[in-house]
């Protein structure tokens, strides 16, 4: 046989031959039939582990974060409050909050146009939590030969302390994880010594028990299953895809044909090309692929596959980049566009919306006023002969300082207002206080007249006022 006879025309839509797995392991769903994770080592790999760490102590480490005489970011339900460090969010600026979700929408979305599934792939708290049990899995199981033999050994003392160790280390990151996630929502202080001491509520017990499981099935157990099956964004993330969307792909033309052969021949002479089929692509991959198949939504763009492959190019003396990060065009030897409309579309709303964010949080007032009126009695006449209106005002202070605060109404001539005039509010607290207003009806020349209450205080030095709109009836 020929080089010339092993000569394929790889610019039609063919495809390649490649070697296929086992079909009796290809059931994901069938624990017996697991996929064993090898670790590798490269770029990529040290790149997706140091983000992973970083993303996982920053998770820890920020609710233990002090700020005042709380912490630094606290979601207090109860109080219906978001403290992130020395912003606090109301109910009254969830725009805010929805602002920011259109943000990691929209920037997810600019990402994965340019960069494909990197998210998945580095960041994502799926990805980050599985890595660090198949850490664990390795330390007490061996390596993968060794934990696919492990598994077919049948049960004798070195496999039980080995497979308790393993998922006693996975309850533990579990239960550190639901804990830390609790201290969210609840003092840190609070979840750590309730919970440990027995005097935690029943609903802290609750979830902190809810999420040690979630986070023991979903890093333990389910793994790819919850990327292949269970994530939405596997399944859109093609709406998001072009030809010029960095993906990890496999070189057709330079790879085929694949086959094994020694490190001192010549791949030509023998009619191959550089991959040796050696499958090591396919043993590190998280979700269990073939990159070599082409572009799939399991793959979560880890990398892992390109340290694999370039450790075997190394060692046979070829060229890297066998599998690279790289685009559709470029795989099929045409010129690469990095500006394109989709991506400026997602870059240019993106962009809008962390203005329109950091717009609204720079503006946000630190005082609201909201009036509720008595719907009771729209009006009545006093003993002075005087129109009366009664209103509720709900004066919201934001910021977490005590201040005190001036109330007036305009719109009114000569008004006579029946309640305090100036009230101290702690930070941070909301203050309802019922006031009346009354009007001569003389100067009175509508039946209903528009009016505004006006709450001032004075922050740093700066007069910082809060208006509400009302109405005045008078017939």
């Amino acid at each position: 046989m020929n080089a010339e006879s092993n000569k394929k025309d790889y610019s039609k839509a063919e495809r390649i031959k490649i070697h296929q797995p086992d079909e009796n392991k290809s059931d994901r769903f069938n624990p017996r039939n697991r996929i064993y994770v090898r670790a590798i080592e490269g770029f990529w790999t040290q790149l997706r582990r140091r983000l992973g760490w970083v993303a996982m102590l920053f998770f820890l480490i920020l609710p233990w974060i002090p700020w005042g005489d709380r912490q630094a970011v606290w979601f207090n339900l109860g109080e219906q409050k978001f403290h992130i460090f020395g912003l606090t969010i109301w109910p009254q600026d969830l725009t805010l909050l929805a602002a920011l979700l259109m943000i990691a929408a929209f920037g997810l979305f600019f990402v994965t146009t340019y960069l494909g599934r990197v998210w998945c792939g580095y960041t994502c708290p799926q990805t980050v939590w599985t890595f660090i049990f198949i850490w664990f899995e390795e330390k007490f199981e061996g390596a993968r030969n060794k934990r696919m033999k492990l598994d077919q050994m049948p049960w004798s003392f070195n496999k039980v302390w080995r497979k308790t160790a393993k998922h006693l280390s996975w309850l533990l990151v579990s239960l550190l994880t639901a804990m830390t996630f609790v201290s969210y929502f609840v003092p840190t202080t609070e979840v750590y010594v309730d919970v440990f001491t027995g005097s935690a509520s029943g609903a802290i017990y609750f979830w902190v028990a809810l999420f040690t499981v979630a986070t023991y099935g979903n890093a333990g157990w389910m793994r790819e299953i919850m990327c292949i099956h269970m994530c939405p964004y596997a399944r859109f993330q093609s709406a998001m895809f072009d030809k010029n969307t960095f993906i990890v792909g496999y070189d057709t033309k330079r790879g085929e044909s694949r086959g094994p052969r020694s490190r001192k021949a010549d791949p030509k002479a023998l009619g191959l090309g550089d991959c040796i089929d050696c499958d090591l692509c396919v043993q590190v991959c998280p979700t269990g692929i073939d990159i070599r198949n082409g572009l799939q939504y399991e793959c979560i763009n880890c990398g892992s596959c390109i340290d694999a492959c370039d450790t075997t190019m190394e060692r046979m003396g070829y060229e890297r980049g066998l599998i690279a990060y790289t685009t559709e065009n470029k795989l099929e030897g045409v010129k690469e566009k990095v500006l394109r409309p989709k991506l400026l579309g997602y870059g240019a709303v993106l962009a809008f919306m962390v203005f329109v964010f950091i717009y609204a949080t720079v503006t946000i007032a630190p005082v609201r006023i909201d009036i509720i009126r008595d719907r009771n009695q729209l009006f009545r006449e006093n003993n002075q002969g005087l129109i009366e209106n009664t209103f509720t005002l709900k004066i919201l202070n934001k910021t977490e300082a005590k201040h005190e605060y001036q109330l007036s109404v305009e719109g009114l001539p000569d008004y006579e207002w029946y309640g305090p005039q100036s009230v101290t509010i702690e930070g941070g607290e909301v203050l309802t206080l019922p006031v009346s207003v009354a009007v001569d009806p003389v100067g009175l020349s509508r039946a209903m007249t528009k009016v505004d209450f006006k709450v001032t205080t004075v922050l740093d030095g700066e007069t910082v006022e809060a208006t509400q709109e009302s109405r005045f009836f008078s017939q």
